[in-house]
């Protein structure tokens, strides 16, 4: 599958998710409506339906430009098409884990030092096609490549001596991929705040320090059809501007509009969101 095609793809699976609807033209519509209020950028349906049609229904390439990929990227909570393409992993529902425990003949605090300099590079193929062995015995990359190295005795350390063969420890999940919460700033991509190490992505982007309560708390309710007095009362806030009112899972401010949020009422949850018949609250 090509970038393109999986691009396409996946744009259509979240605003399917989002917007509630199956049909290809009604998340085409929830798309080109989603674009121009949080993205200030227009796409039309018909575009989308025609991206959509010669990508995944016939499975044919046809140009895209560079500035509407980089758009569908963002939509996704990517800075542009290429890190999007450098970075996306399609989940797969059949990939398994598992835990290689090996034993090491030296102190702890030796094979702790030797561990901080280990350097293992993995070139990762979108769809690297794993063999029936490797899937049955659930294998991952890392192992398959630490299972290698070690056959081979090819595990070297940044000073350039191998790891002896009757070494012994327990190894864990080894990463130098730094915790999403653990980066300096996020920003808002229209649902929620997304996570970067980068303190510029482009212009029109407000970057912001970290705040970990908001990122792992505030997000917009992008289906308000499903709130309602038992599920929203007292749990939700919501903005109003121009008429429109949005709801969140958190108080705080808007991040669209700079109002400060308010907690949700009855009424306004009748009246911008899932009906309540016994509402009596006066709106504020």
């Amino acid at each position: 599958m090509s970038k393109k095609k999986l691009l396409i793809h996946e744009v259509f699976e979240k605003g399917r998710r989002e917007s509630g609807r199956e049909a290809k033209s009604a998340i085409a519509a929830y798309l080109w409506s989603y674009f121009e209020d949080h993205l200030s950028y227009r796409i039309s349906d018909k575009t989308l339906i025609r991206y959509f049609d010669a990508y995944i229904r016939d499975d044919k390439e046809i140009n895209i430009d560079t500035d509407i990929l980089n758009k569908l990227s963002q939509y996704l909570g990517y800075r542009d098409f290429a890190d999007f393409s450098g970075t996306f992993v399609k989940e797969d529902e059949n990939v398994n884990k598992t835990t290689i425990k090996i034993k090491v003949d030296e102190d702890e605090q030796s094979i702790s030092e030797k561990f901080s300099k280990l350097i293992i590079n993995i070139t990762n193929e979108q769809h690297f096609k794993m063999p029936d062995f490797f899937k049955q015995n659930g294998l991952g990359i890392m192992e398959i490549t630490l299972l290698i190295c070690l056959v081979t005795g090819n595990v070297v350390f940044s000073n350039n001596k191998k790891m002896n063969n009757r070494s012994s420890f327990t190894l864990g999940l080894m990463s130098n991929a730094e915790p999403v919460s653990q980066k300096k700033y996020m920003y808002w991509n229209g649902e929620r705040y997304v996570a970067t190490d980068s303190s510029y992505i482009r212009p029109g982007l407000e970057i912001k320090a970290m705040n970990e309560h908001q990122f792992q708390y505030f997000k917009k309710i992008m289906r308000k059809d499903t709130l309602t007095d038992l599920n929203a009362l007292g749990r939700t806030w919501y903005s109003k501007y121009n008429n429109e009112v949005e709801f969140f899972t958190d108080d705080g401010i808007d991040p669209d509009n700079g109002r400060e949020l308010r907690k949700s009422t009855s009424l306004i949850i009748y009246k911008y969101a899932g009906k309540q018949k016994d509402s009596i609250e006066v709106e504020e």
